[in-house]
């Protein structure tokens, strides 16, 4: 008997985190093609091209021309990216501190003690430029 059931379809973002995986693997700047390949083939190459530039909207790879093509390189890896996803999401609130509020009483008392130890470090030099004055 034939089995007719499609492939298993990707969650949301997962194929993101894949190409992403694929990236950090690399020694280098890479094709589309070298991560069609990686991910093992089964994926268009235009649907590769498009993973590759929906992160690089969200900042999570960088490209660099190469002949008549370009060269991808990882930027955020996926903590980064989700890092990314929620300040996008806090900025679009108008009401910051019921965001944050309505956030950190959801978090479970490890996620509290993970936020409270970062909350308690000093800033490095980077985070304090991107702050800006105050």
């Amino acid at each position: 008997m034939t089995d007719h059931r499609r492939p298993r379809r990707r969650g949301q973002g997962e194929l993101e985190g894949q190409v992403l995986a694929a990236l950090r693997a690399a020694d280098g700047p890479v094709t589309a093609g070298w991560v069609q390949e990686r991910l093992g083939g089964d994926l268009a190459y235009t649907t590769v091209i498009t993973i590759l530039t929906r992160l690089l909207t969200k900042g999570a790879v960088g490209r660099e021309r190469a002949g008549r093509s370009f060269v991808w390189t990882p930027v955020a890896d996926e903590a980064g990216l989700a890092a990314r996803k929620m300040r996008k999401l806090l900025d679009a609130e108008p009401d910051r501190e019921a965001v944050l509020a309505g956030f950190v009483t959801a978090l479970d008392p490890e996620g509290e003690r993970i936020l409270r130890a970062l909350l308690g470090r000093p800033k490095r030099r980077d985070e304090a430029d991107e702050a800006g004055p105050g």
